[in-house]
């Protein structure tokens, strides 16, 4: 395979002909072979540099409930993974995130580590249950207080907070009432969210409502791995997503009306990154197809206001209940979109189906990172893009996660080399680098994640971090993963 040269770098490389061709009579000339050679050269060179462009993002993204801890502390009210993570058997070893990274008290450690990386951007998310401890209600100051520190720790240090205003820990309270299968539920999350837009957005100037819709319905609901554990029926189910999904845009709505001019409102979405089994015309377009197919109550339908005919079809009397005002609101129009991406879909064309593709199940063989469902694919940060780009034309688009789990170890010199983690990183930035090098407007990286910290069902044993975290002594050290990052953010290049 020949190799992948950018825009720019090719505009380089033909500067450095004309010049060539454009010597003087009677100048020194280089003979042919040498000429090519030298251009041979200059070409392998630019090619290897993946440059990103000026100006680009290099971030680090973490949750709440997944690295705060103080559970019990400012006031903060009781979630869903409170309940989950403290039922004997929901998560693996009885862990449970009371204390994870201590966060909630380090988090001027943490930024530090975020400064010392050169990041520009960091994703966190707001845990609702600190602003309302009920779901509802008065607001409850200390909460407020808390991130009003954290987001000045991070501007104080060159650093642009990101904030997602669900990541998961729904207020119990609420799902006492039913959670996301209650449409209050929905109204509940706008208020919130309006809330915070008016108390932030004086400094906090991109907004994510939900992260990953698809993960707390699929994994909360439908097969009850994760929090609040349940397994609802189908038509139940296909009502949960759509209240989701509501609730999204009633939140980009409500963050409207309560925020700064010039704050931009977007998500964090899981869309299924469908790439083609082989890059012929056949199969990208059923790669295409297979986007908005395979997300079709998720981003699809929040990028185009509707359901796509082939998900009701599917369902059939399953299929949620809605209003065309509901629709209307669902697709409120975004300034970006947040892409997490981990893993490929494999899709191939398929005649003898009516969407025209079939997804391709990965053998046995197929290989994976420490956690099994993370197998490894980097053309899906190449597909994932450019896709949704082509699809649906965003504004401006983010990886808002991207990362993998390992199996790390502190050897004896108290180090920890990920070379695998390092393998994945360097694999996957090529991809997106090769999307953004075909104009697909990627604005930033946000690195999944900072921090090993607590993995939902997992608990501490899938380990996510460029930072090793002793769970006993909370000291943190930066992997070999951390150094590739951190010259790669200087370089502004793959390292």
């Amino acid at each position: 395979m020949a190799p992948y040269i950018s825009r720019r770098s090719f505009a380089r490389l033909l500067s450095v002909a004309a010049g060539a061709l454009s010597l003087p009579a009677g100048a020194a000339t280089l003979d042919t072979g040498t000429q090519h050679a030298a251009l041979g050269a200059a070409m392998g060179a630019a090619s290897m540099e993946k440059k990103f462009p000026t100006g680009f993002l290099w971030g680090s993204a973490t949750a709440s409930y997944q690295v705060e801890g103080g559970v019990n502390e400012g006031g903060r009210g009781q979630t869903i993974w409170d309940t989950f993570s403290h039922t004997p058997g929901k998560v693996a070893n009885g862990d449970t995130g009371d204390v994870s990274t201590d966060s909630y008290h380090r988090y001027r450690e943490d930024v530090a580590l975020m400064k010392a990386l050169g990041l520009r951007g960091c994703r966190f998310s707001v845990a609702w249950s600190r602003i309302f401890p009920t779901g509802v209600g008065q607001p409850n100051q200390a909460g407020l207080d808390y991130y009003n520190r954290v987001v000045d720790e991070l501007l104080g240090s060159g650093i642009q907070p990101f904030c997602t205003l669900f990541h998961w820990d729904l207020p119990q309270a609420l799902e006492d009432k039913g959670g996301w299968q209650n449409p209050d539920t929905a109204k509940a999350f706008a208020d919130y969210a309006g809330y915070m837009g008016g108390k932030l957005s004086d400094r906090v100037k991109s907004f994510m409502t939900m992260n990953e819709i698809r993960s707390f319905t699929e994994l909360g609901y439908q097969n009850g791995m994760h929090a609040p554990g349940l397994r609802v029926d189908a038509q139940k189910f296909a009502q949960v997503n759509h209240i989701a999904v509501l609730g999204h845009g009633l939140s980009v709505q409500a963050l409207r009306a309560s925020t700064k001019p010039g704050t931009k409102i977007g998500l964090a979405d899981n869309a299924q990154a469908t790439c083609p089994v082989l890059e012929t015309p056949e199969h990208i377009k059923a790669a295409e197809i297979g986007m908005r197919e395979q997300n079709a109550q998720y981003l699809t339908v929040i990028m185009e206001g509707k359901y796509t005919d082939a998900y009701l079809k599917r369902l059939g009397p399953n299929a949620p209940k809605f209003t065309a005002e509901e629709l209307k609101i669902i697709g409120s129009p975004l300034d970006f979109v947040g892409l997490n991406v981990y893993q490929p879909t494999w899709v191939r064309a398929d005649s003898t189906k009516e969407v025209g593709y079939s997804v391709v199940e990965g053998p046995a063989s197929y290989p994976h990172m420490l956690s099994p469902w993370l197998t490894i694919g980097p053309e899906a940060l190449y597909w994932s893009p450019k896709l949704v780009s082509k699809l649906w034309r965003p504004k401006e688009l983010y990886i808002t996660e991207n990362g993998c789990s390992s199996s790390d170890v502190l050897n004896e010199e108290g180090q920890v080399l990920d070379t695998d983690r390092v393998m994945y990183l360097r694999n996957y930035l090529t991809q997106l680098h090769r999307a953004i090098s075909e104009d697909v407007p990627v604005k930033g990286y946000f690195l999944w994640s900072l921090l090993d910290n607590f993995e939902w069902a997992d608990g501490y044993g899938k380990r996510f971090g460029i930072t090793y975290v002793d769970f006993k002594t909370q000291k943190r050290t930066p992997k070999l993963s951390s150094e590739f990052y951190k010259a790669t953010i200087a370089k502004n290049s793959i390292a």
